[in-house]
């Protein structure tokens, strides 16, 4: 997720974008999940964006230290803290710009888990199949080599359409901000409101000035003002 393909790069892209998406999503309840070699609930499901915003901008490359791209067990733990929720709509948003690997538990159990509790999955793959180069340390110091960016596309699209969802494909930034954008349209869901009028009664103050003065009247009347025959 460190690829300069996308600006800044892959990771800081997908965090900001994802930010985005979250502060629109007003009212659901939203959680954050991350995996390499295995996966962690860095923030549970909670309607406290500020939150949620906060952890996304937390999340660093290393931040898991195995190595890995245990998409089964990223799916996994998402769908085991979504299961018991009582949303109408429930869904997972899986983006992975590598090929699964690692992970103890298989793609397809995890595909499993989220059909028996009717979880849609939005897959994203990030990236393409090219080679790039990069700098690695060796003994006779910093060389160039080349490395192939790989993802399983047929992975991530079995996962999305078994599920009801939908599979993505991100090259760049602005591809990325669209994907969002349409799974924000795909998942608007109707909320009722019930609101309940509150009255407070404002006649009280002139009925006790009101009372006050009548006493006062007839206080005077019988005393200061009292008429002998």
């Amino acid at each position: 997720m460190t690829e300069k393909d996308f600006e800044p790069n892959r990771l800081e892209a997908s965090k900001q974008v994802a930010s985005q998406f979250v502060k629109g999503r007003t009212g659901d309840r939203i959680g954050v999940v991350i995996f390499s070699r295995q996966s962690f609930t860095l923030c549970p499901i909670t309607a406290d964006h500020n939150t949620v915003l906060s952890q996304i901008a937390n999340i660093q490359s290393g931040y898991l230290q195995d190595e890995g791209t245990a998409i089964g067990s990223g799916l996994a733990t998402s769908v085991d803290r979504l299961r018991v929720s009582k949303s109408k709509s429930k869904i997972v948003v899986l983006l992975t710009d590598g090929v699964d690997f690692g992970g103890e538990i298989p793609p397809d159990i995890a595909k499993d888990m989220a059909r028996l509790y009717k979880i849609r999955v939005y897959t994203i793959g990030v990236g393409s199949e090219r080679e790039v180069e990069e700098v690695v340390d060796s003994p006779l110091g910093p060389v160039r080599q080349k490395k192939k960016l790989e993802y399983n596309e047929a992975l991530l699209q079995q996962l999305a359409t078994s599920t009801g969802g939908q599979y993505f494909h991100a090259l760049d930034r602005s591809a990325l901000e669209k994907i969002y954008s349409s799974i924000d349209q795909l998942e608007k869901s109707k909320i009722e409101v019930k609101t309940y009028p509150r009255y407070n009664d404002k006649f009280f103050p002139f009925l006790a000035a009101g009372l006050f003065f009548l006493l006062l009247e007839i206080l005077l009347r019988y005393t200061v003002f009292r008429k002998f025959p």
